[in-house]
């Protein structure tokens, strides 16, 4: 027995007004979908077989509000009750085959509004009028087998959008699906196309794909049939790689490895982090461009976190991810590895200070890669690690409860400074400032004396002559 998507009375009442005028409602897309594989969705979209005046005229009277901002491309806006609703005009597009945008052409059925479809899986609707399924290209047998499939040749439909290739490894992603081995071919034998794509549309199908529910097996996608190459380069390039610890693991599998476990960590009742995958993902970028073989047989990456958050600047700006995406994943990636200089605890509380702050508001994020990136198999060492990062937090509770590290600030403000030193705003008064904030990262709060004294000291070591007192 299929599931049927659920009909709200809005929309119910909507379709029979269509109904009156002789015209059909179908629901399509990602709604039908899920609801064919039982999955939540907020994704409502309509066709129909009115053009867009007639929508407008059908709408007119009926709903809340109604807008047009996508009826270049046959899409009429509306909102009733609190119900948002989008009614496209059935579409029969041509792309041009050069700039890979599709010349708007309006359709006058079903059937062949559903077969320039993405997917299989995304070519049905559902009838609302005659509550019945229409599914000309076998989107409901290939849902039932978890097969991502295209409604015509793959080479056909890659070439119409090449970023249907991207999108398959996206929905393998969310979905779990195993694309046909046609639609695998296809994607190896035309993966360069995508370079004709933007940047910027690149980067949504990346991060949907990422935040799904099986994100490895998308990106194993990825690699295997050539789009990371395109893409995530530096994927392929880890792929070459063994790892330091000779683990069986190449540093492509350990980082899916970690990948999964950072999710694993994730807040269950919150959404994907975007930051922390993207981190986990690319936490070893560096670890290619930094590979020496040492004497003995050993392989070594020294600083390969410091060329990793460089090469993770590069990549993310490339893709056009925000400078706060972007910034946030490259510290993670830098800082990734401080922990193992910690040892048994040998820390000072300096440095645990200095750890809490370097890592700023990322530090639960942080907290998960470092745990995410324990992958050996030899449990004795597994344990002990995590009781070693368990003391390190325990260690950051206790001084945060006595310190409030959060908003670690020097003892004294820039107006005390300057008024201490009888400077005039200006770069002497930044370093005094930074010289007051590492002082106070190394021996926690200092009462107002101590930290004069030493700020005085500083001074005259700088040939600063602080006014008499």
């Amino acid at each position: 027995m299929v599931e049927k998507p659920t009909i709200t009375p809005v929309v119910a009442e909507l379709a029979a007004r269509f109904a009156a005028e002789g015209k059909r409602l179908y629901l399509v897309g990602g709604s039908v979908r899920d609801a064919v594989l039982v999955r939540p969705t907020n994704d409502f979209d309509f066709t129909t077989d009115a053009r867009p005046a007639e929508i407008q005229k059908l709408l007119s009277g009926w709903a809340d509000a109604q807008w047009d901002t996508g009826i270049a491309f046959g899409t009429v806006g509306a909102s009733k009750k609190g119900e948002i609703i989008e009614i496209t005009t059935f579409r029969a597009d041509v792309y041009d085959g050069v700039t890979r945008n599709p010349e708007v052409t309006f359709g006058d059925s079903i059937d062949g509004d559903l077969v320039r479809r993405d997917f299989t899986v995304n070519a049905m609707a559902f009838d609302i009028a005659a509550s019945q399924f229409v599914d000309p290209t076998g989107g409901l047998q290939a849902a039932r087998e978890g097969v991502l499939d295209t409604p015509a040749t793959p080479q056909e439909s890659f070439g119409d959008d090449p970023l249907r290739m991207l999108r398959a490894a996206r929905f393998v992603s969310q979905l779990g699906f195993t694309a046909a081995p046609r639609v695998v071919e296809a994607m190896r034998s035309m993966a360069g196309e995508l370079a004709r794509i933007t940047p910027e549309r690149v980067q949504v199908e990346l991060s949907k794909l990422l935040c799904g529910a099986h994100p490895r097996r998308g990106i194993e996608l990825m690699v295997e049939t050539g789009l990371a190459d395109v893409v995530l380069p530096e994927l392929t390039a880890m792929k070459l790689e063994i790892d330091e610890h000779h683990q069986h693991k190449d540093v492509f599998d350990h980082s899916l490895v970690v990948l999964e476990q950072a999710i694993d960590l994730e807040e269950v009742d919150q959404s994907p982090d975007l930051v922390l995958r993207i981190a986990a993902l690319l936490h070893d970028i560096g670890k290619p461009a930094t590979r020496k073989f040492e004497s003995g047989g050993g392989v070594s990456f020294h600083h390969h976190e410091v060329v990793g958050a460089k090469m993770v600047r590069k990549r993310l700006r490339a893709l056009r991810y925000s400078k706060e995406i972007t910034e946030d994943v490259a510290k993670l990636v830098y800082l990734h590895l401080r922990f193992h200089g910690y040892g048994n605890g040998e820390w000072t509380d300096s440095a645990v200070r200095r750890y809490v702050t370097d890592a700023g508001d990322l530090l639960t994020r942080l907290h998960k890669l470092v745990r995410a990136d324990c992958t050996t198999r030899n449990k004795r060492k597994a344990s002990l690690l995590r009781r070693t990062y368990d003391s390190l937090e325990e260690r950051i509770a206790r001084i945060e409860a006595e310190e409030d590290l959060a908003r670690v600030r020097p003892d004294l403000d820039g107006n005390e400074i300057m008024k201490l030193l009888g400077l005039a705003p200006g770069r002497e008064v930044g370093a005094a400032w930074k010289f007051l904030k590492e002082l106070r990262l190394d021996r926690g709060p200092l009462d107002r004396d101590e930290a004069e004294a030493a700020l005085l000291d500083w001074a005259r070591e700088q040939g600063i002559t602080p006014p008499a007192r």
